[in-house]
């Protein structure tokens, strides 16, 4: 289940909003397609967006008939500005559209541009494994024989088109035989961890059990946890972390517990930006996310309804940022990223 495949020109984006009941994919023609995928959550997970909207800019790219450059350029602004209008707190999505836009200003003519888009947004693919992969063997160390794991929202191959962060460093202490076991949280919005993470366990074939997400403090208390681990959607320059709703409160849980709590993602989830926490921009999602239930009222009608999708974990309560260039300390975060550039 591959979450994009592009071949010949025509990119296919599985339908992870169908997941675990249907697998089917959607075509995506152009960059107006792969917004509403992206704004839909037929393909979610930072990185796989990234790379989504990478072939997305490409594909609109495509579609511009102009000749003079400036005219192209300015048009692939605008295809730009609307893949990043999606989902505002998703770090890679602004890293892979700014990949994209300094790739096309080192061509002369749209023809050019447009051959070199398709091939930088292949690039920007191909390298997620390698990152995932590094990731993983960074973080693998860190599981100690006959743990535990906690892990909230889904972070493998669905959410990162590689091997998956969080997930991953999970499946390869698997691999390791290190007797594994893993909690993973249902996870609003959408229950990615009870649709997707529940997937992908499984067809791991990892010992699991699901928990609502409510239940983690219960398990912590009866020693039942023995590290957390998730994934990042945007990283600050001083380590705090936006990352789905409810990591926060796991990782407070995690430090009133003594349990370590790993943030696994790669560089190019840290934001030279953003200094702390405060300037993340956390998106708020459709109030019929909480207020119905596969169609059925949840709750009464007109109920007031907050919906955050993310929260933002503050970095003193982050035991190690678990990267594909190696461990972090917050501390180290700064030096990590102009060094990456």
């Amino acid at each position: 289940m591959d979450p994009l495949v592009f071949d010949n020109g025509t990119l296919m984006v599985l339908d992870q909003a169908r997941l675990p009941s249907e697998v089917s994919y959607i075509e995506i023609r152009d960059h107006a397609c792969m917004a509403q995928a992206i704004r839909n959550l037929n393909i979610r997970g930072a990185p796989a967006i990234g790379a989504g909207a990478a072939y997305g800019i490409a594909l609109g790219a495509g579609l511009i008939e102009s000749s003079d450059m400036a005219a192209f350029l300015e048009k692939l602004d605008g295809i730009i500005g609307i893949i990043t209008a999606t989902r505002p707190t998703a770090r890679n999505l602004f890293q892979a559209a700014d990949r994209m836009r300094l790739c096309a200003w080192r061509y002369d003519s749209p023809a050019a541009a447009k051959r070199e888009l398709v091939n930088e947004a292949r690039c920007i693919h191909r390298e997620q494994y390698d990152q995932d992969m590094a990731i993983s063997r960074h973080g693998v160390d860190l599981i100690p024989a006959g743990a535990t794991i906690l892990t909230h929202c889904n972070t493998g191959s669905l959410a990162t088109a590689g091997y998956g962060t969080a997930l991953g460093v999970i499946k390869l202490a698997h691999q390791r035989d290190r007797s594994i076991r893993v909690l993973a949280t249902e996870t609003r919005p959408l229950l990615q961890g009870a649709r997707l993470t529940a997937l992908e366990l499984g067809e791991a074939g990892i010992p699991f059990d699901l928990i609502t997400d409510s239940a983690a403090g219960y398990y912590m208390a009866r020693g039942r946890i023995s590290l957390v681990i998730t994934g990042a959607d945007r990283i600050a320059l001083n380590g705090d972390t936006a990352n789905k709703i409810g990591t926060y409160t796991l990782a407070v849980l995690a430090g009133a517990h003594g349990l370590p709590f790993y943030v696994a993602a790669p560089l190019t989830t840290f934001d030279p930006a953003t200094a702390t926490g405060r300037d993340i921009l956390v998106e708020e999602r459709s109030p019929e996310e909480v207020t119905l239930f596969n169609g059925s009222a949840s709750a009464p009608p007109g109920t007031p309804v907050l919906n955050p999708a993310f929260d933002v974990t503050p970095a003193g309560l982050v035991t190690a940022f678990i990267t594909d260039q190696g461990l972090l300390q917050p501390e180290g975060i700064r030096k990590a990223v102009r060094q990456s550039k």
